[in-house]
C-alpha cells in the first residue's frame, strides 16, 4: 500500500528519502485517478525496500500547496524524485510498466 504523502511529511518521506519516491497526485472524483490507483499500490508493495511509493490527495488540507509547489494543474501527476530532487514526471493515467521503468530508472 502507498503511504499518504501530506505537506507535513513531504519533506522527511520524500526529499530526505535514501531511495527513489514516486508521488501521486490524486483526488477522489478524478476518473483516471481512480483507474491507476490500484496499479500505484501494487508498485509500492513489489518496490517495497528499493523505492518509495506515496500518494498525495491534491483536496487534502496543505496539498493544494504541495501541488502548487510543483506546477500541478493536470491529476493524476506522478512526480518521481531521487536523491530530494525532482527527475521525472508523467501526466496523466498510463500503464504499470511505463511507471515501474521511469522509477527504475531512478536507482
Amino acid at each position: 500500500m502507498a503511504l499518504q504523502i501530506t505537506e507535513s511529511n513531504f519533506e522527511e518521506e520524500v526529499l530526505k528519502s535514501p531511495v527513489p519516491v514516486l508521488v501521486d497526485f490524486w483526488a477522489t472524483w478524478c476518473g483516471p485517478c481512480k483507474m491507476i490507483s490500484p496499479v500505484v499500490d501494487q508498485i509500492a508493495t513489489e518496490m517495497a525496500g528499493t523505492a518509495k511509493v506515496g500518494k498525495a490527495n491534491v483536496d487534502e488540507g496543505g496539498n493544494q500547496n504541495l501541488a502548487s509547489r510543483f506546477g500541478i494543474r493536470t491529476i493524476p501527476t506522478l512526480l518521481f524524485f531521487k536523491n530530494g530532487e525532482l527527475v521525472d514526471t508523467i501526466v496523466g493515467a498510463t500503464s504499470k510498466d511505463n511507471i515501474v521503468a521511469r522509477l527504475r530508472a531512478c536507482m
